[in-house]
């Protein structure tokens, strides 16, 4: 198989179903997002961290992907069985949140990203996310997109927040409160 088709080279892809869509559609715009996230959580699996996170951080790569999937097919046109995502992903999300809240102070201001390039990586990845729920909210308002995409990712973007200040905490970095200038 080509990576090249050239079916592309006038501006449209095509879905999985078979509907050509142009290729600035707020359709391809969601997974895009996705396939952009996927890569920047990619860059945190790269780093020197623990070997649960790893695991999780796979784990999540395989959903964005599944959810990629599912915001790539026509949701018509369908024709092919495509994997799931269900509540128990959201549930893991929650759960790896909860555990990680255990042994973190409890936060009194906003945090400034930084201190390191593992905590930087992960607050990057985070804003990604939100970028993909607010495209994939939009495209919900006018298409067909599950509850359990937006439920998954808005959890994610929670997931990437609690998990950059695990990494500051087992890293020995001080977070930066933001003190805002009055």
């Amino acid at each position: 198989m080509k990576v090249y088709t050239k079916k592309g080279d006038k501006g449209s892809t095509q879905l999985i179903g078979g509907t050509r869509i142009p290729k600035n559609s707020l359709r391809i715009e969601a997974y895009g997002t996705i396939d952009e996230l996927n890569s920047h959580i990619g860059l945190i699996r790269d780093q020197e961290i623990k070997a649960e996170h790893v695991e999780q951080l796979l784990e999540i790569q395989d959903r964005l992907f599944t959810l990629g999937s599912l915001l790539a097919s026509d949701p018509e046109k369908k024709t092919m069985a495509l994997p799931e995502l269900k509540e128990q992903d959201i549930s893991n999300l929650e759960n790896w949140i909860d555990e990680m809240d255990t042994v973190l102070e409890p936060m009194k201001n906003f945090v400034l990203p930084g201190g390191h390039t593992t905590v930087s990586f992960t607050q990057v990845a985070r804003c990604v996310c939100r970028r993909a729920e607010r495209v994939i909210t939009e495209l919900s308002l006018n298409d067909v997109v599950l509850p359990v995409v937006l439920a998954y990712i808005n959890r994610l973007s929670d997931y990437l927040f609690v998990l950059g200040r695990k990494f500051t905490k087992d890293l020995g970095v001080e977070e930066q409160a933001w003190r805002p200038r009055m």
